[in-house]
């Protein structure tokens, strides 16, 4: 029976499972989209998912400027960012053209993706299989962190709707 054994071990000891979740973590907070195996993704999914629940949680508190904040709610925050900051590293670097960035990962949980989740009540994460790997035949899949309910996606399918125009009549067009 498998009573109290929740989770995949991957091969590796506690340490290293979790350094790797750590590193996972960071990389899709900081990208918002990575590739990875399949299994690593089911698991990474529930460990980014109780991050982003654990900032939106405190509502607007969250995304509030510290100085307009009441002593009750800065000391709410802080403890909030702190058992965030426990498991999630506190910098990451963003490398594009231009140059490199350096973003605070949990300022970025707390002001940007509670702020953008704070309508929705779970299930921030889509996970995309795309295939086997090339090297090992692994199944890989993309995980991201989706938009929130209003955004760019869902607006050109609404406006079609909304139009009365059907798929078939837009493409006859």
């Amino acid at each position: 029976m498998r009573h109290r054994k929740l989770g995949r071990q991957f091969g590796r000891n506690t340490s290293h499972r979790k350094a790797m979740f750590r590193a996972l973590t960071a990389n899709l907070v900081l990208h918002e989209r990575i590739e990875t195996t399949d299994a690593k993704a089911k698991e990474l999914r529930r460990i980014a998912e109780r991050l982003i629940s654990r900032a939106r949680r405190l509502g607007p508190v969250a995304y509030t400027p510290w100085e307009s904040l009441s002593p009750e709610d800065q000391a709410r925050r802080l403890a909030a960012k702190r058992q965030v900051g426990e498991f999630l590293r506190r910098f990451g670097v963003s490398a594009d053209e231009k140059g490199s960035d350096r973003i605070d990962l949990v300022e970025k949980v707390f002001s940007d993706l509670a702020k953008r989740f704070e309508n929705r009540a779970g299930g921030y994460t889509r996970i995309i299989k795309v295939g086997p790997r090339r090297g090992d035949n692994a199944p890989m899949s993309l995980i991201e962190l989706v938009e929130a309910s209003g955004d760019a996606e869902a607006a050109p399918a609404q406006s079609a709707v909304e139009g009365g125009e059907t798929a078939s009549e837009t493409t006859q067009a």
